[in-house]
């Protein structure tokens, strides 16, 4: 399924700091190469911290002249032209980014999208959630936890007692982050294994000494597990996601029969998928219950909640817990066969 675009209003948008700038300065991976290039970027953000965001982004597009390869350049460029209202230049400061760097780890293709109404991938770019979340791992648990009120693993553990969950063998916390999830899921597994596609995120959660094995993997891009899960998690991870097909449908092979699936989505406000300002993904409850049904999973359950706060609003969600169908053994002929029961 296609998401939606999210009615994102873009005139007068606060001011964000340029990627990776830290006290006044461009350094490391976001600076453009050039000394002078970035001292006009920095004036650029001095004038974009006073709001005029005109003055700021034609002070950035001369330092742009300086390096025009420079792909956060001109992400940033666009960033500006949006906050002053220049929308079509916005959106060819963002082709221009994309184009120099077709990974795309600054999202630039999500902010095109949400612009213009073109169409939206069923992806945000991995390389951009794994820079995201690389930048982010430091400061992530007190943002979220402090800042955010976050409690997705405590919903998710919730909904897994009322569904009847006991103890199991092995369970995957699937963008395990920090391991916020691994430490609420520890005790009721006899394996806990750990996934993330962010570096920085895993050796937090590596430092809590909660998981088994950790790796690092896109999870839309896995092998199916041939021994097979117990249960698999995903708190607060399929709004980077999109569009859940291929992920639910790993998840249907990876579990053994009678295995558990559990995760949180935003909850969108119509039936299907939306690409949000926030450049998360929100999903539909006959979205989630048609997937849930093709993926052949029973004991469906889709419950609404609050997994966290943004700007002090509650961000309704949804908890989802499903079944594998168990397996069992009947005859056929002069053999056996196994089936669903």
């Amino acid at each position: 399924m296609k998401p939606q675009m999210g009615s994102a209003q873009f005139s007068a948008l606060p001011s964000a700091r340029f990627p990776g700038q830290l006290s006044g300065q461009i350094s490391g991976t976001y600076a453009s190469g050039d000394r002078a290039a970035d001292r006009r970027a920095e004036f650029a953000e001095t004038l974009a911290g006073l709001d005029d965001f005109s003055a700021a982004a034609e002070t950035l597009a001369s330092a742009l002249e300086l390096a025009p390869s420079w792909a956060a350049g001109w992400y940033r460029l666009g960033e500006l032209h949006q906050s002053a209202g220049a929308l079509k230049d916005a959106a060819r400061a963002w082709r221009r980014a994309m184009e120099l760097d077709p990974a795309d780890r600054f999202g630039s293709r999500a902010r095109l999208e949400l612009l213009t109404g073109e169409q939206v991938a069923d992806a945000l770019p991995p390389a951009f959630v794994e820079a995201l979340f690389d930048q982010y791992a430091p400061r992530f648990d007190a943002a979220l936890i402090d800042g955010l009120a976050y409690r997705g693993p405590q919903i998710l553990m919730r909904a897994l007692d009322e569904a009847g969950l006991r103890n199991v063998a092995r369970a995957l916390d699937l963008g395990c982050g920090t391991g916020l999830m691994g430490e609420v899921v520890r005790l009721r597994c006899g394996v806990l294994e750990g996934v993330d596609l962010s570096a920085g995120m895993l050796e937090i959660a590596r430092r809590r000494q909660l998981y088994d094995h950790l790796f690092k993997a896109d999870i839309c891009a896995l092998p199916l597990d041939e021994s097979g899960y117990d249960l698999i998690v995903a708190a607060d991870v399929f709004a980077y996601v999109g569009a859940l097909e291929g992920v639910i449908a790993w998840c249907a092979g990876s579990l053994t029969p009678g295995g558990r699936l559990a995760f949180t989505v935003e909850a969108a406000d119509g039936a299907g998928l939306v690409l949000r300002e926030s450049r998360r993904y929100a999903h539909g409850r006959a979205y989630l219950a048609a997937l849930m049904a093709q993926a052949g999973f029973e004991a469906v359950r889709i419950e609404a909640c609050v997994v966290r706060k943004d700007r002090g609003a509650d961000i309704e969600s949804f908890v989802v817990t499903a079944t594998k169908p168990a397996a069992r053994r009947a005859l056929e002929g002069d053999g056996e066969v196994e089936i669903a029961a």
